[in-house]
């Protein structure tokens, strides 16, 4: 293993859109390199040089070099990307936990962006901002019409800088201005709580480098305020994924030492190896095993895994782990299916190429790369189904992604009609007007529709199974 951490520093796994991708990042160059097509590097030479001297105006060529490696990269899967100094810069801030910004968790809400919740601790959980509180305006910038990565954009900036936020606070029926002095945030990635005598809830929103940290912190605080834990529920709910080793961390957490966790292959010798649940498999640094901390019980505690269609790559390796062990029911909907592995190799002092270099594998070997984990027991978002979370884009559903590696992929004719029907629905509500009123409750209150299926699983009391969900490729899923 030794070997293998001086090649891949870390590995991280995630899903699209914001989301983390799997990613180990290459501390030693390679050896060698593969002999190069002179007659086509030819050619692209030629192309820079017209373009360079014909085009109807002058162009930049570091942008238009870059421009082409980028195109290069793009053209082979979802996930590889070239990353230029602003985007290896947001891509490092991702997987530390920490950036640097006013300190909400948000999401958008009829065009508006929404506090889910402040971060304690920081600039906005200090000026007091609630969770629901609507911000209308960023400086002097409308929100309405911004996408909520636009809105992120102009809340984050430099360190010991000021931005003005107006907060349209709903149960006050008032919109007031703040003035926010941003500085570095460490997020939490981790929340949980004991839902109710005997039951304790755990989210994992990323895998950070913190995450593992803060998890046995939660663990002991929810065995601390009720010893006599019963069950657990480990909610990945729209996890996408983050560090591979906090992913096998979380696993090795609740799994019998030693096991295997999930394996990786692919053309390079380092990309074939099978990670265990042992410390030497997830530590980055010496010192303490943190995961020693918990209490021995959570080896032997009853488990829910609760997952959905936003759950990927190391939320998937997660649940399938411990579906694969029988350790734990895995609840919910069937999952993204981000089976692959990015590794990321500095160009430069601030500049890097994140390249697909494997795919990987449950601890019985099937790839969940474009199929996901299908949950032990399919359960609805809400009490009225999941009304459009089949619209929701999945890895099958992405141009040129990768297939499992096992078999040719299967598409369900029954996914398409159900999405088919899910969107007449959601333009027949747009149209109504009832669609602005749709919102999810959030995850971990009483009104948590999932939430309540998993504790009656752990109680044995009877679960409201799904009688409209469609698994994707359930005929290769019978193959393997």
């Amino acid at each position: 293993m030794s070997h293998k951490l001086k090649i891949a520093g870390w590995i991280s796994v995630g899903a699209l859109a914001g989301a983390l991708t799997t990613v180990s990042l290459q501390t030693v160059a390679r050896g060698s390199l593969a002999p190069l097509p002179l007659e086509e590097l030819q050619q692209l030479a030629a192309v820079f040089s017209m373009v360079k001297t014909d085009y109807v105006e002058p162009v930049d060529e570091k942008k238009l070099i870059t421009d082409a490696i980028s195109g290069m990269v793009a053209s082979l899967d979802p996930h590889s990307q070239y990353f230029d100094k602003k985007s290896f810069k947001e891509f490092r801030e991702g997987t530390s936990g920490r950036f640097v910004g006013v300190g909400i968790e948000i999401s958008q809400e009829d065009g508006l962006v929404k506090v889910v919740s402040p971060i304690e601790g920081s600039p906005a959980y200090r000026a007091g901002l609630k969770t629901g509180d609507l911000i209308t305006k960023i400086d002097d910038t409308a929100v309405k019409g911004l996408t909520l990565s636009e809105a992120v954009k102009r809340m984050r900036g430099e360190p010991n800088t000021r931005v003005m936020l107006t907060i349209y606070r709903k149960d006050e029926n008032r919109t007031f201005p703040v003035t926010i002095t941003r500085e570095e945030i460490k997020t939490q990635s981790v929340k949980g709580k004991v839902v109710e005598p005997g039951y304790g809830w755990i989210r994992l929103s990323q895998f950070q480098e913190r995450t593992v940290e803060d998890f046995v912190r939660k663990v002991e605080e929810i065995y601390k305020n009720d010893p006599n834990v019963r069950g657990l529920v480990l909610d990945l709910r729209n996890d996408p994924g983050g560090l591979l080793d906090a992913a096998v961390a979380i696993s090795a957490a609740f799994l019998p030492e030693g096991v295997p966790v999930v394996s990786t292959n692919g053309q390079l010798p380092e990309s074939k190896f099978v990670y265990k649940a042992s410390p030497e498999f997830y530590q980055r640094r010496a010192g303490a095993d943190p995961l020693k901390r918990l209490p021995p019980q959570i080896k032997n505690v009853p488990l829910v895994v609760l997952v959905n269609e936003g759950s990927a790559s190391a939320s998937e390796i997660v649940a399938g782990a411990l579906q694969d062990h029988k350790r734990a029911t895995v609840l919910g909907s069937q999952t993204f299916g981000k089976g692959s592995v990015q590794t990321v190799r500095p160009l430069g002092p601030d500049t890097g190429l994140k390249l697909t270099t494997a795919r990987y594998y449950t601890p019985s070997g099937k790839s969940i790369q474009a199929k996901g984990i299908v949950p032990d027991v399919l359960v609805d978002e809400s009490e009225e189904g999941n009304v459009f979370s089949v619209l929701r884009t999945r890895e099958a559903d992405l141009d040129k992604h990768l297939g499992s590696g096992q078999g040719a992929e299967v598409k369900d004719p029954a996914r398409e009609a159900a999405r088919e029907a899910a969107r007449k629905r959601a333009e027949d509500e747009a149209k109504n007007g009832k669609s602005a009123s749709r919102t999810p409750p959030e995850f971990g209150s009483d009104k948590d529709f999932q939430l309540v299926q998993a504790l009656n699983q752990l109680k044995g009391r009877p679960v409201l199974v799904s009688k409209t969900q469609v698994v994707e490729n359930k005929e290769e899923k019978k193959e393997n």
